[in-house]
């Protein structure tokens, strides 16, 4: 299908703001490896980082198809102030308590966002999304199931942790959802239903898990843009500073 040149730009804006947190979110996963509470979180959180880094290649390849740069060029060549990644993925892994519920909120978003997208008019990211869709509901069960017993199933101290990161995170969290004005001409043509219809999507399915798991949303909070137009966290910077070191000696490297 053919998009005039607003239209365009606005779809790789889009892709730009999803693979950017697929790969942010990779990285920040992959920091578990070997410091998971228990063995089998350990693999799990490799696992859903590896799988992260393959949604971040598959979505800069669509970029590349587009005319952009090559992934490895996109992903590792550019400025911290040029990634359009949410606030919500930069931060460090903290404690479990901090990494799940973050696993939880952006998972969930994430199956949401791309079951969404397997109708969308631009071919190549519904095809894309109806491959992807089947590994992200796998990490969203992987929440689910262990914000429920952390939260309901625990002991005091669990589900008192677990509630005040919540309180914490939950700003950080609707970041994910900021309006890019670029998005209505997504929605008029088909290719996205915007993200306004994906955070009310994503209310009604974190209200359900956290009733479960008897923890409460946060009442008048204000959410933390800022990350979809380049204004991003103090971690940031470090962090692509680290992933970026091996490309900036070998640039040969692949994948």
């Amino acid at each position: 299908m053919n998009y005039d040149s607003a239209t365009l730009q606005a779809l790789k804006s889009l892709l730009y703001r999803m693979a950017d947190d697929s790969l942010i979110i990779a990285h920040r996963n992959s920091e578990w490896t070997g410091l998971g509470p228990i063995l089998e979180e350990d693999i799990a959180f490799s696992s859903i980082a590896q799988d992260k880094l393959g949604h971040a290649l598959s979505l800069y390849t669509l970029l590349n198809n587009l005319g952009e740069k090559e992934p490895d060029i996109i992903a590792f060549t550019r400025h911290t102030k040029d990634f359009t990644c949410c606030q919500f993925v930069e931060y460090p892994i903290g404690g479990y308590d901090f990494s799940l519920l973050r696993h939880f909120l952006y998972d969930t978003a994430e199956l949401i966002r791309f079951t969404s997208l397997t109708s969308s008019t631009y071919e190549p990211l519904a095809k894309l999304s109806k491959k992807i869709i089947g590994e992200i509901k796998y990490h969203v069960f992987h929440a689910n199931t262990w914000m429920v017993h952390l939260g309901a199933k625990g002991n005091e101290e669990s589900h008192e942790r677990m509630q005040t990161t919540l309180n914490l995170i939950y700003p950080l969290a609707l970041g994910m959802f900021e309006d890019i004005a670029s998005d209505a001409l997504l929605i008029s043509s088909g290719i996205y239903t915007g993200e306004q219809s994906i955070k009310n999507d994503w209310i009604e399915r974190i209200t359900t898990v956290l009733t479960q798991a008897n923890l409460i949303i946060p009442n008048d909070i204000t959410p933390i843009y800022g990350g979809r137009t380049g204004d991003h966290s103090e971690y940031l910077d470090p962090l692509l500073k680290e992933m970026t070191e091996v490309f900036s000696i070998d640039p040969s490297a692949t994948w």
